[in-house]
């Protein structure tokens, strides 16, 4: 049986040699929000997937944010990413007291996009710009995560955009922006209709 455990950072020791972000990355959440950081493990010692998550945002927008999650690939289609979530969700209602949770993925990632639906997220706007003007990756390229391949969440931007409906074609919109609304947002205002037709500009997300 698995166990979800607080993310350590000699987990850090039982990835493969390919990082979805620096070691000190990590670490800085570690020290940060160890709390919004945990580890699904399997009964012999594998790191079965981890998340980590942070609190951020002024006012009424403070909430968690999903900054990575993933499962290794032999272990997926057994809740996993559900139960880590979970996990999340309530640390950042009952002990940062967040008014939602959002989380950054790729619009092609449509299987991510209806995982997350079933989680109850939905789209609160799509983030447009080009990966490599983004500033992520090594060479403009795709990041892999600790197992190898494409993480479901690999961005972690600040809120408070600039919003322009169908100001940025299509093509485009590279990340999506879902939300959940916790208990401190009784009236979903954190939320809203119609957010897959807003598109805003990664420049204007600070």
């Amino acid at each position: 049986m698995s166990v979800l455990r607080p993310f350590r950072a000699t987990d850090l020791f039982k990835f493969n040699n390919m990082y979805a972000y620096g070691i000190s990355f990590y670490l800085s959440y570690l020290a940060r929000w160890p709390d919004l950081c945990c580890a699904q493990e399997a009964p012999s010692g594998r790191m079965m997937g981890y998340i980590i998550g942070k609190a951020e945002g002024p006012g009424t927008d403070w909430h968690g944010h999903v900054t990575a999650l993933t499962v290794a690939p032999e272990y997926r289609r057994l809740s996993l990413a559900r139960k880590m979530m979970d996990l999340l969700e309530h640390v950042s209602d009952q002990s940062y007291r967040g008014y939602f949770v959002d989380l950054y993925v790729r619009c092609t990632n449509q299987a991510a996009i209806t995982m997350y639906e079933r989680l109850g997220y939905s789209v609160y706007r799509r983030v447009g710009e080009y990966y490599g003007s983004l500033g992520l990756g090594r060479s403009a390229k795709d990041e892999e995560d600790a197992f190898g391949e494409s993480t479901l969440l690999l961005l972690s931007l600040h809120m408070c955009p600039k919003e322009n409906t169908g100001a940025l074609i299509d093509t485009m919109a590279v990340f999506t922006d879902m939300r959940k609304p916790l208990s401190r947002d009784p009236y979903r205002r954190s939320v809203r209709p119609g957010g897959r037709e807003i598109v805003v500009s990664a420049h204007d997300v600070s």
